[in-house]
């Protein structure tokens, strides 16, 4: 990828700055297309003078249009875990991959990494689930050779899962488990999904394919709040949130600016968001999934309950 221009759209969130990292490692000219480029400096020192480019990014086919020209690779990070308007969730994660897709097919773009979800499902009870399926969809219209990648919970240090549960249990006098904890997770590093879309990008073979992305073992709700409390070093009792509770709950949180909770993604806690075993994944790709326990203790010790030294006499 030396010397050719890759757009990177959601370039400067969580998956996206390990993206560019590896793109512009790779020689790449890299145009991060991010909704505030004044916000995204952290990721100018990842290459050389120029090397990456920082652009306003706005959902209409113009800008798309004018953000792809010239480009010989195009990925699509962007997504959102809730809504702040009605119809964001159709706007960001329905349409705009499609008006991605067109742009990318007009301009001649010869690579189009999409990412998708687990659960995409346009049967779904959850509205996040079925417009990633409607993404995948518009996408694969316009442009059937995109490669989409479907990771479960991504980890990382800047991750809005672990970290968010260890602030939680830093105050709170208890955590929930939300439908009793059973909901099965497969947490993937984001390194590793990094690693996955610069293999959509690098390999033509895996042009028109899907991949479900997941680490190398499967934990339950309640085992995952458990690693928590136990590398914060923190006892705090799990109390069982049964589903039609947490939806009563939700939809006053949903009032919040940040909701810690939305009846949608209570509906999402109602299926697991495990890889499909028939489905190829990071595997296929070449990939060794990175273990929960090799990455997360290095950014929950932020969190860790502080014992003060007593001196001895």
């Amino acid at each position: 990828m030396r010397d050719k221009v890759v757009t990177v759209f959601g370039g400067a969130g969580f998956i996206g700055r390990h993206v560019v990292k590896r793109l512009a490692a790779k020689g790449a000219t890299v145009r991060v297309a991010t909704r505030s480029p004044e916000t995204a400096g952290h990721l100018l020192p990842m290459g050389e003078v120029g090397q990456i480019v920082l652009a306003r990014f706005a959902d209409d086919a113009p800008t798309v249009r004018t953000l792809v020209a010239g480009a010989w690779g195009v990925v699509n990070l962007v997504g959102i875990l809730f809504e702040r308007r009605a119809g964001d969730f159709e706007r960001v994660q329905a349409r705009l991959p499609g008006t991605i897709g067109q742009a990318a097919a007009e301009a001649g773009v010869e690579r189009l990494v999409h990412l998708s979800a687990i659960g995409a499902d346009p049967a779904s009870p959850s509205l996040y689930a079925r417009t990633k399926a409607a993404g995948e969809a518009a996408v694969r219209a316009a442009f059937p050779n995109a490669v989409v990648l479907r990771p479960s919970i991504v980890f990382g240090p800047e991750d809005s899962f672990f970290n968010r549960f260890a602030a939680m249990a830093r105050i709170a006098p208890a955590l929930p488990l939300v439908g009793g904890g059973a909901t099965r997770f497969q947490p993937v590093y984001v390194g590793d999904v990094a690693d996955a879309v610069i293999a959509g990008l690098e390999r033509p073979e895996l042009a028109g394919k899907t991949f479900e992305l997941g680490g190398p073992r499967v934990y339950t709700f309640k085992e995952l709040l458990d690693y928590v409390l136990k590398v914060t070093g923190r006892r705090r009792p799990l109390v069982t949130l049964p589903f039609g509770l947490a939806r009563l709950q939700a939809r006053f949180l949903e009032l919040l600016p940040n909701p810690p909770l939305t009846r949608d993604q209570v509906a999402l806690l109602e299926r697991d968001n495990v890889a499909d075993p028939q489905m190829p994944g990071l595997a296929e790709l070449g990939i060794q999934p990175t273990p929960v326990e090799a990455i997360v203790p290095s950014y929950l010790r932020a969190y860790a309950r502080w014992q003060p030294t007593v001196p001895v006499a």
